[in-house]
């Protein structure tokens, strides 16, 4: 959704790259662009204001004027000020001293309530609760029915003592789930809220009613993020007729350009609680504004993937893994491969992984276009082979490969590039985790590159030898003397001098090959 802003703001701050110091003129025009790109992205105009002073002032003063490198200095600011305008800290929902919490969904017809009802319903499970989610949108047609739906997908409880489609009271339906939940022992109540298409009248007093029914520890209001600035007057309008404590943004994997959750918690002063990216159950999570501010500049989200990893993968698992590994290569089988291999798929679309990785904005179009379902014919080639060619894949030859191509419906060249990636990521996984670090990489400890291979290196490294005529020794020796003196004239250092600029330096030839 941020795709667009990140790439304006990326472009900003190349602008500003091998700057040592930072003009007045450099500050606006950086200000102009960043303006530009914020209302580009549907920002509201009262934001960008304050967002666009903040940054001007924190840029013009001592803070980036005294800093070794500015450019990086402005980008420090414009994190954190995107961090303010976000929310600030990550808020936590409040849960009630003496069950059940009780959870009230707000917001208008197709933001996506009901779904994230479910959602809601099955993050809270995962974190140790027991959740029952409330049918109290009779209005709808088949919103009863879609939510017992999502519920049984989810897992998780749900009440719904009355059909809908027009039938039934909702505030006692609310009332009711209460003394329902304590019989049950549910801890969280969810109470799915009816919406209208627009703000009216009715649509506010029914909220209220139930509101003042159920007296809700947390009154969440569920926006559509691809509304755009309607999302922020809508908001508005729910804040001052109903109440709430919390926004939840749905839809935040659309192609809109996501200035409404730019703009959300600084207009109404209420924080971005959830976020939902994605059509299934489990594209769901806590909203952290400094992780997002994080991945709208490019330098993705760690801390989301080590919390996404440490949920699929087991302490145990991956202590074993390790152990196996530093046996040796062999040891490391396809059936392992194949295990790491679904464990990942477990923790979500990969290119939504590959996302959240520093640097990945740059290759959003190769991961817009990966094709996800290379796992699934990755794995349905390891599952066509035998236990036998699995643990020791030097024994597929050429009628194994066609069995195997036969038997995974691939073409026989899959199946031996398969292997022999196999066999390149178990040595590099190898020497990994024996500490040698990458390999590949010569003249460094458990890197590659020794032997003879290193010595003709360290041969073709020496300078030129003296030549054996005395005058033309002496003439050679007194042109590098002038040169090391000029050298040194102008830079105690030796450096080289002039209009040189180091991002033209070039390589030799033996190092250009890692530098990607």
């Amino acid at each position: 959704m941020f795709d667009t802003l990140s790439d304006r703001l990326a472009s900003t701050f190349k602008n500003l790259r091998g700057k040592g110091r930072l003009s007045e003129a450099d500050i606006d025009a950086t200000a102009r662009e960043i303006r530009i790109a914020l209302l580009e992205a549907d920002v509201a105009l009262p934001v960008v204001r304050a967002f666009i002073k903040q940054v001007k002032e924190r840029a013009g003063g001592s803070e980036v004027s005294q800093a070794l490198n500015p450019a990086q200095q402005v980008i420090k600011i414009v994190n954190e000020e995107l961090v303010g305008i976000l929310g600030g800290e990550t808020r936590r929902l409040r849960f009630a001293k003496t069950p059940p919490t009780v959870i009230m969904l707000a917001g208008l017809q197709g933001a996506g309530k009901t779904t994230l009802a479910g959602k809601l319903g099955r993050w809270l499970k995962t974190q140790g609760h027991t959740p029952l989610l409330v049918a109290c949108d009779l209005q709808r047609p088949n919103a009863v029915n879609q939510l017992s739906v999502v519920a049984e997908r989810a897992g998780i409880a749900v009440y719904a003592p009355e059909p809908g489609n027009g039938v039934g009271d909702p505030v006692k339906v609310a009332q009711d789930s209460i003394e329902f939940a304590r019989g049950k022992q549910h801890d969280v109540v969810i109470v799915d809220t009816a919406g209208r298409l627009g703000i009216d009248q009715e649509l506010m007093q029914q909220a209220a009613d139930i509101r003042d029914a159920v007296s809700p520890d947390e009154i969440l209001f569920v926006v559509d993020a691809m509304i755009g600035q309607d999302a922020v007057n809508t908001a508005e309008a729910f804040r001052d007729g109903v109440g709430f404590d919390g926004v939840v943004l749905s839809k935040l994997d659309g192609d809109a350009r996501g200035g409404a959750a730019l703009s959300i918690a600084h207009v109404t002063g209420k924080q971005i609680m959830f976020a939902s990216n994605g059509e299934k159950l489990d594209d769901f999570d806590a909203f952290h504004p400094d992780r997002m501010a994080s991945r709208i500049l490019g330098m993705g989200d760690m801390l989301s993937l080590i919390e996404k990893a440490e949920q699929t993968f087991s302490q145990a698992e991956a202590e074993k893994m390790a152990a196996k590994l530093q046996k040796g290569p062999k040891e490391f089988t396809l059936d392992d491969f194949l295990a790491q291999m679904e464990q990942v798929r477990k923790m979500g679309s990969i290119s939504k992984l590959l996302g959240m990785l520093p640097g990945m904005g740059q290759m959003k179009d190769q991961i817009n276009n990966l094709d996800e379902r290379e796992v699934d014919r990755t794995a349905a080639i390891i599952k066509s082979m035998t236990p036998a060619e699995r643990h020791e894949p030097t024994i597929i030859n050429g009628s194994r490969r066609a069995r195997i191509a036969k038997g995974s419906g691939v073409d026989v060249s899959s199946v031996k590039n398969l292997v022999e990636r196999f066999f390149d990521a178990r040595k590099m996984m190898s020497k990994m985790a024996q500490g040698g670090g990458m390999p590949g990489m010569p003249g460094m400890p458990g890197m590659g590159g020794g032997g003879a291979k290193k010595k003709k290196q360290i041969k073709q490294a020496k300078g030129k030898r003296k030549s054996g005529n005395p005058m033309k020794r002496k003439a050679d020796e007194a042109a590098a003397a002038a040169r090391r003196e000029a050298a040194q004239a102008g830079n105690p250092l030796g450096l080289p001098q002039g209009d040189q600029d180091p991002q033209n330096f070039e390589l030799p030839e033996e190092f250009k090959k890692f530098m990607g």
